[in-house]
């Protein structure tokens, strides 16, 4: 078997590549998630522990059934619930969101870690993924090129919420209850049921992103495995400006700054190993910094966002 070096520094940007489609996956799912939850006026901070019960459950189920896609709808199916149970509380008056949220994070949190004892050990079978790189005859390339049919699923996503929000009476209602709560009242829509279903549908797309954790990459249920991704996706959808095709690129360049590490350590490149880790985590703080520009006001931000006013 030929070693990682045998191709040399062109390893870097192809294992950049590779490990940009693989980390970016769980984001994109996150952030289109909450960009549908945040284009009704509702911010869920939640998503993190939503991705981790999902990791949890996905991985649960796909151990008692032995089918991974059982897995990722059941990951789906609890995503869900926690987004049903933050809009429905949500919708009382003086409920903060972003408060419900930090405390739904902490639940999904510690429901995951109660309940994901018995499936630290247990093996349970892996999402399938398509290889691009079947012309090749080097072994890395191959798999560098190994896609995850989630992530092309994604994509589908974010293409379609892109031209629903823009072309569809669901996208737009969403949209004008995520701009003007009396709006959209004068029109005869009911705010509280919107956001209810967009959060829910948020919920959803986060507990797949958790699925995806745990039955592809890494592809095993520990209580770290988030690493804080679901918290990430709220500056990702901030510094996408909404949009769900920005979201998908964003994503890519959070999958690609957190793939740098894995990337200089294939050729050799290990002093300082740990400390690009932290990339993703830096570049994060970066894009907080540059969207909080008072002369960058929240363009295009949902008029009904808490961080709008």
């Amino acid at each position: 078997m030929s070693d990682v070096t045998d191709i040399g520094l062109w390893g870097v940007p192809l294992a950049i590549i590779g490990g940009a489609i693989r980390v970016s996956t769980p984001f994109l799912f996150v952030s289109l998630g909450e960009c549908i939850t945040e284009r009704s006026g509702r911010i869920n901070l939640g998503l993190e522990g939503t991705l981790i019960f999902g990791a949890m459950s996905g991985y649960a189920i796909a151990v008692n059934t032995q089918s991974p896609w059982l897995g990722v709808l059941g990951a789906a199916f609890f995503g869900m619930i926690f987004g049903l149970f933050h809009g429905w509380v949500c919708k009382f008056k003086g409920v903060n969101d972003i408060a419900i949220g930090i405390a739904l994070m902490l639940l999904g949190n510690g429901l995951a870690f109660f309940f994901g004892k018995p499936y630290i050990q247990p093996v349970a079978p892996d999402l399938p993924a398509i290889s691009f790189g079947w012309w090749s005859d080097i072994e890395q390339v191959r798999a560098a090129l190994q896609v995850n049919v989630l992530f092309i699923i994604g994509l589908i996503i974010a293409l379609f919420l892109a031209w629903g929000f823009k072309s569809t009476k669901i996208g737009l209602t969403v949209r004008v209850v995520g701009d003007s709560t009396d709006a959209a009242r004068a029109i005869g829509l009911e705010p509280n049921k919107i956001r209810l279903l967009s959060t829910a549908a948020g919920g959803a797309l986060a507990g797949i992103g958790g699925a995806y954790l745990s039955l592809y990459y890494p592809g095993s249920w520990n209580e770290g495995i988030s690493s804080g991704q679901g918290l990430m996706a709220v500056a990702l959808v901030i510094f996408a400006r909404w949009n769900p095709i920005n979201c998908f690129w964003v994503a890519l360049l959070f999958g690609g700054a957190g793939a740098l590490g894995p990337a200089l350590q294939s050729v050799g490149i290990s002093q300082g190993y740990y400390l690009f880790f932290a990339a993703p985590y830096v570049l994060t703080l970066g894009l907080l910094i540059a969207t909080s520009s008072p002369n960058k006001a929240m363009e295009s931000a949902p008029g009904e966002l808490s961080i709008t006013k």
